[in-house]
């Protein structure tokens, strides 16, 4: 699909919605709009697309109270904005979007969060990526290193990259939108997603992407869509398998889960965003006893992480509760430095190679 026709269709659904508020005035009825109701307790697991999605409980915000009311207020002004935007082919961050609400008087956005939410509400409406609305994240995207070539289109033309060989020691800068990028061709075997930048740079340092054939990606901790997006796209594009590296404790495990399941937040998009097939090298706490590695007690926020895990549909096999019951009993968390204890190249020529080994991924 063209930029043009994507403009055209984004704009059309922000207005219909618009139009449907009219439309249900003009029967005699109070406006109002249905959206699933966003927890854990209601995502199921899609048998055809093996993601996770939101279920069939819903949530209607009808304009029966002030409260109310001003929320769909807020949503119009925002649409508003949002087309304009569009008309013009312009572009900002959910954090200018917040201070533009500074002029929309009763319509003016209490806190980030809100218009976090709000954007998200838009994207169930209208069955769109904010990045349809020329939204763009605040932070830098995270990037990739390794033997894969693309294409790739910018405001400054089209250019062909290879990653290794055309970028310098940060890897290539994953863009907001992934769509702009043309997978050509790889001679990799797999895929690893690293959480820390300290990892990542190991791996590079020590030749791992050369060795193994491995494409690195730098999570840059909780990944980003369109991180994401990238990672789902380069295996199914690709058909390179997906591995997932971070540290060893509950907040991480959630890192993985938002690869490989996708996030609670943003379940309406787990088809484009999430890539279950993606595995999950470590580090696990039965590494942590195996390896002897350093480690740090768990703190009571950790422990009450684990035990909603354990109740989280995402977590809900063999491998998971075996890990995470472990990691109760233990007591303990651990880093993926930590495995420096062992030596520079521990990780990259003895931990890795053995688990990878395992999964069948080398």
């Amino acid at each position: 699909m063209s930029k043009e026709t994507l403009d055209a269709l984004a704009k059309e659904r922000l207005v219909n919605i618009a139009r449907g508020w009219y439309s249900q005035m003009r029967e005699g009825l109070v406006p109002h709009i249905r959206l699933p109701t966003r927890t854990k307790q209601n995502i199921e697991y899609d048998d055809e697309s093996a993601v996770w999605k939101y279920g069939s409980k819903e949530s209607t915000r009808i304009a029966t109270s002030e409260k109310s009311a001003i929320h769909l207020l807020k949503m119009a002004y925002t649409i508003g904005f949002l087309k304009q935007q569009l008309v013009e082919n312009r572009s900002s961050t959910l954090r200018e979007l917040y201070y533009i609400s500074e002029g929309w008087k009763k319509a003016k956005l209490a806190a980030q969060d809100e218009s976090n939410l709000l954007i998200e509400d838009l994207e169930i409406l209208t069955d769109m990526q904010r990045e349809a609305f020329h939204l763009r994240p605040e932070e830098d995207g995270a990037s990739i290193f390794g033997p894969l070539r693309l294409r790739e289109s910018t405001r400054r033309g089209v250019r062909e990259i290879h990653c290794q060989q055309d970028v310098g020691e940060a890897g290539y800068p994953i863009p907001n939108n992934i769509d702009t990028i043309e997978f050509l061709d790889h001679d990799a075997r797999f895929v690893i997603a690293i959480e820390t930048g300290g990892m990542y740079a190991r791996l590079m340092e020590n030749g791992f992407d050369e060795e193994y054939g491995a494409v690195l990606v730098h999570l840059k901790g909780q990944p980003a869509r369109s991180t994401r997006r990238l990672l789902r796209r380069v295996h199914e594009t690709m058909n390179l398998p997906v591995v997932v590296f971070t540290d060893g404790d509950p907040w991480s495990y959630r890192i993985y889960a938002s690869v490989a399941y996708g996030s609670i937040k943003s379940a309406h998009m787990s088809e484009l965003l999430a890539t279950p097939q993606a595995q999950f090298v470590g580090v696990q706490p039965s590494d942590i006893s195996d390896y002897n590695l350093p480690a740090d007690r768990l703190t009571e926020q950790d422990i009450n992480a684990l035990k909603a895990e354990l109740t989280d549909p995402r977590f809900a096999t063999d491998y998971w509760r075996e890990q995470i019951n472990l990691q109760l009993q233990m007591k303990l968390k651990s880093e993926q430095q930590a495995f420096a204890s062992r030596g520079l190249d521990f990780v990259t020529k003895e931990y890795l190679p053995t688990r990878l080994s395992e999964m069948g991924v080398i």
